[in-house]
């Protein structure tokens, strides 16, 4: 989806002209993949204005990213909130989405390179439907990847990474060269795992089931969402290892993310699902947009104002 220009990006505590956003070719993230990002939304509701969503669980995993791969962050979770609110107000977007990056700036070679500076940028653009608005109204066509994601003790799945999303490309490409609109990916062991950038949840006979952490997913901040939403609803989640053909046989099957919000799937590989209305995919999708038109009541916090 190409990119739409704005105005400014937040560079280590400055506001800087778009185009100066740049970086040295030899920057080390670019070469080892040393860098961990959010994927973020800025909402217009009816009742608060512009709000960030769910802007401390994002910068607070940001943080967790980071000091995993010790890339140092010299701000506070209120100073990297405040930036996010900020640039979407200097950007004058009534939504936007967010995008936080921490890397590894330029200095040194080769893969440790401890002593390297840290560059942290936040930028805001428009972005619509990662799935297209057909996909959330009617459900979008999935296939099983051949690729296989990260077993645990390779690489730390539940960080957001940046060289982790080496998979996801294989993974989404493979699915759109064969024409789908998205690609699953399983875990080392043949379970199910998630999406190229989603998490996935099954309904099946009225209860919900989604991977767990141990299946190499990135536990997500709308899955969370979801999980909590679906739980008010009065739906039971279930979190366990799940086998391919569960999915051959799901009544509902949905999938969540920053990006994604909450997509139904209609299909996996060509096997279409058992309820092509997705009566609790619904209850779900209106409880979630509904934090935003003020029909869901934001009783945790997650709508952080800009204004």
């Amino acid at each position: 989806m190409p990119i739409q220009e704005t105005k400014h990006i937040w560079r280590n505590g400055k506001m800087i002209p778009w185009a100066e956003a740049t970086t040295h070719v030899l920057t080390h993230g670019l070469h080892y993949g040393t860098g961990v990002f959010e994927g973020m939304r800025a909402y217009d509701t009816k009742h608060k204005g512009v709000c960030v969503f769910r802007n401390r669980e994002h910068v607070e995993r940001l943080i967790y990213s980071a000091r995993v791969y010790r890339i140092a962050i010299d701000f506070s979770v209120e100073e990297l909130m405040k930036a996010c609110r900020d640039i979407v107000r200097e950007n004058d977007l009534s939504s936007a989405y967010i995008r936080p990056l921490a890397y590894l700036g330029y200095g040194e070679m080769g893969p440790a390179s401890q002593n390297v500076d840290s560059v942290l940028d936040i930028a805001a653009f428009p972005w619509g439907a990662y799935l297209g608005d057909d996909g959330m109204k009617n459900g979008v066509d999935v296939a099983i990847s051949s690729w296989r994601r990260m077993a645990p003790g390779t690489v730390p799945a539940g960080v957001k990474a940046a060289g982790n999303y080496l998979s996801s490309r294989l993974i989404s490409m493979e699915a759109k060269d064969r024409g789908f609109a998205e690609g699953i990916g399983l875990a080392h062991d043949g379970t199910l795992s998630e999406g190229a950038g989603e998490n996935m949840f099954i309904v099946r006979n009225g209860k919900i089931y989604t991977p767990p952490a141990a299946s190499s997913i990135l536990s997500g901040i709308t899955r969370d969402t979801v999980i909590v939403l679906a739980g008010k609803l009065g739906f039971e989640i279930i979190e366990q290892a799940l086998p391919r053909e569960l999915l051959y046989g799901a009544d509902e099957i949905f999938m969540t993310g920053t990006a994604a919000e909450v997509t139904p799937v209609r299909s996996v590989d060509k096997l279409t699902i058992n309820d092509p209305s997705f009566p609790i995919t619904r209850q779900i999708q209106n409880a979630f947009f509904g934090i935003f038109n003020g029909e869901t009541e934001d009783e945790w916090g997650w709508l952080d104002p800009v204004a």
